[in-house]
């Protein structure tokens, strides 16, 4: 986790709300402390939206932002509203691979967190939709590390035996790396391969779960 961490932007240098956003879920530990920064981030990018409503990056910044508060605080009215925000950034920029794989990480999020039934009967989650989101992300994305190993750590935080999952974490370690999230997605997939490869499907889950978006913070 140490590594992985390390490969985040410092807060002190960060210059956009993707960056503020990336250090809060990847790097902090404090609820507070993260949820302080994500807060800025939402309210910098309705700041931007306001002279722009165009503004795709900060749409989905914000979108992001909001999902992460959610879940943070537990907040149903905040997940719902997230999923919306999703599937309104799909419809108006449609071939855009991060707002699929935004939609996709709610949908297996909630799974992974309530369960099929509940998650479904709560909030309208379903893992079916969200397999489908994800994939289509990976059609859009290209090979890049971010869309590539943050597919593999949803799939595996459901399941540590899925050989798909394998796969994409396989290959996000190979894959381009731009960007500080591609690094980061890189670096967990390589962490990954160590239980993938023993065969150790609880680790693998735990490992997933901790690697992903707000899991450095304690539950």
């Amino acid at each position: 986790m140490a590594a992985l961490v390390a490969t985040a932007p410092c807060v002190a240098a960060a210059e956009t709300p993707r960056d503020v956003l990336t250090t809060a879920v990847f790097a902090d530990r404090d609820k507070a402390t993260a949820l302080a920064k994500i807060d800025r981030v939402h309210q910098v990018t309705g700041a931007r939206l306001a002279r722009s409503a165009d503004d795709q990056e900060a749409a989905i910044v914000q979108a992001t932002a909001i999902g992460y508060r959610a879940k943070l605080t537990g907040n149903r009215a905040g997940a719902v509203e997230a999923r919306r925000r999703f599937e309104a950034l799909i419809a108006k920029y449609p071939n855009n691979p991060e707002a699929h794989l935004a939609l996709g990480a709610w949908h297996v999020g909630v799974i992974a967190t309530f369960g099929q039934f509940v998650g479904r009967a709560a909030v309208g989650a379903q893992k079916s939709v969200g397999y489908a989101s994800i994939d289509r992300a990976l059609k859009l994305g290209g090979d890049r590390a971010m869309y590539i190993g943050l597919a593999a750590l949803l799939r595996l935080e459901l399941d540590g035996n899925d050989a798909r999952g394998k796969q994409l974490a396989e290959a996000a370690t190979r894959a381009a790396a731009p960007t500080a999230l591609d690094r980061i997605m890189q670096r967990a997939a390589n962490l990954m391969l160590v239980p993938l490869r023993n065969g150790d499907r609880k680790a693998t889950q735990v490992l997933a779960d901790r690697l992903l978006p707000l899991g450095q913070i304690g539950k």
